[in-house]
């Protein structure tokens, strides 16, 4: 297993988080689909501009890549993944990570990617709400990612138990000295 593609049922599964343990086990590199999608002023790529950007990371033989873009990129990184890993973990685990996540995010002022920052404003009022996003993606793609992701060799994982067993069986933690 040298390529794999991650993905979520919603954000605050814990996309980043996997991906980043998985590529330093596998020593591979990782990419975070967000940082390349998400410009300054959260301007987002064209689907042109992201497929120029992702194609050659795909095109290498190891890596490990967070999220799929499929609206934008259509299936290239699932079919040239080794495994997906779809991570969907129940509503009352994911939601208070993400409502974690966001408060530090937005107290700390922390930058996302390209100068980026979430506000209170554009994570809960706004029209593209990032909790709203995430109840909706949530449901909406535990119906569909059964029959999207039948074509691929996918790993679904439904507790955080799961996800440390898979990750301890597919990539040990290096040794060290």
């Amino acid at each position: 297993m040298r390529r794999v593609a991650i993905v979520a049922s919603a954000s605050g599964n814990g996309k980043t988080t996997l991906g980043r343990e998985l590529a330093r086990r596998l020593d591979v590199p990782f990419h975070e689909l967000d940082a390349l999608n998400h410009g300054p002023g959260w301007v987002e790529a064209t689907p042109e501009e992201l497929r120029a950007r992702v194609e050659p990371l795909v095109a290498a033989d190891a890596w490990v890549i967070d999220g799929t873009y499929r609206g934008k990129l259509g299936d290239l990184g699932l079919r040239r993944a080794d495994v997906v890993v779809w991570l969907d973990l129940p509503l009352r685990i994911w939601l208070p990570r993400l409502l974690r996540r966001t408060v530090r995010r937005v107290v700390r002022r922390e930058e996302l990617w390209n100068g980026n920052r979430e506000t209170l404003r554009n994570v809960l009022f706004s029209r593209d709400s990032l909790i709203l996003y995430a109840f909706r993606q949530h449901f909406r793609r535990r119906r569909v990612y059964p029959m999207e992701l039948a074509p691929y060799p996918v790993v679904r994982l439904r507790t955080p138990r799961q996800v440390r067993e898979w990750l301890a069986t597919a990539a040990p933690p290096k040794a060290t000295l």
